[in-house]
């Protein structure tokens, strides 16, 4: 990863290497332009962890709604389950975000563009991750209900207390990395025009002073240190769940 970090500066060093009749010109970067415009593009990361973060809390509630509705024995809970998860897997999320600020107003309904991408965002991955979820919740042995209940628990408490901790704890890995792939998702959400996160901060002055170049890169490197440092804590968290299973 070192070498491949030292390649790219090199890349774009804007050198100019001559050997013999054989000449290679590197990138040269506008650095005038990434020291005025770094501020202006960092403030969005604000706006990008909030998205983030209201959108996995909504998706969560939402895939462990479906994954319960999924496993139901009522067919009608089962049918609207199974039918939002088809739906949400079927259209992408682009066209999602675009339904929730575009279509809605038609009906009388108006969203912010951040809200309308917390919505879509939020669905599209509760979708995803009830599938985690029902995963979880099976994976809780018939034994343990049959305990729980031969204690005098009720099926209510019996998911809270037994059920529910254990399937959590199986869904928080795949969670941590949806977390981190939403963060990088949020950024189809500036397509409204009217969130101003990270990458549409990146493209509004990359367009405005035509040094897209710059501004892209700029964008791209926060994103990857965002990735790398959620990457990090995720391992801390899967380490210590871990523990437990020792």
């Amino acid at each position: 990863m070192g070498g491949t970090f030292f390649i790219l500066i090199f890349l774009f060093s804007g050198q100019n290497i001559q050997l013999g009749s054989f000449k290679f010109e590197t990138i040269q970067l506008d650095t005038e332009f990434i020291l005025k415009n770094l501020t202006f593009i960092a403030e969005g990361l604000g706006q990008t962890l909030l998205i983030s973060v209201l959108s996995i809390a909504f998706a969560i509630s939402l895939a462990l709604l479906a994954a319960l509705g999924r496993l139901s024995t009522f067919p009608p809970i089962y049918a609207i389950s199974t039918f939002y998860v088809s739906l949400i897997r079927g259209t992408p999320l682009y066209l999602q975000i675009f339904f929730f600020f575009l279509a809605l107003p038609q009906l009388g309904i108006i969203l912010s563009g951040t809200f309308a991408g917390v919505m879509a965002l939020g669905l599209n991955y509760g979708a995803y991750m009830s599938e985690t979820f029902r995963a979880g919740l099976s994976s809780v042995g018939k034994g343990q209900r049959e305990a729980a209940m031969a204690l005098g628990m009720t099926p209510g408490q019996t998911m809270r207390r037994v059920i529910l901790p254990q399937a959590l704890r199986f869904a928080i890995p795949p969670m941590g990395n949806d977390f981190i792939s939403m963060t990088k998702d949020s950024a189809l959400v500036s397509a409204t025009g009217f969130v101003h996160e990270l990458m549409w901060r990146a493209t509004k002055v990359g367009r405005a002073q035509f040094n897209n170049l710059e501004a892209l890169i700029m964008a791209a490197m926060f994103y990857w240190v965002l990735t790398l440092i959620l990457t990090y804590f995720q391992g801390k968290l899967e380490a210590r769940l871990s523990k437990g299973d020792r």
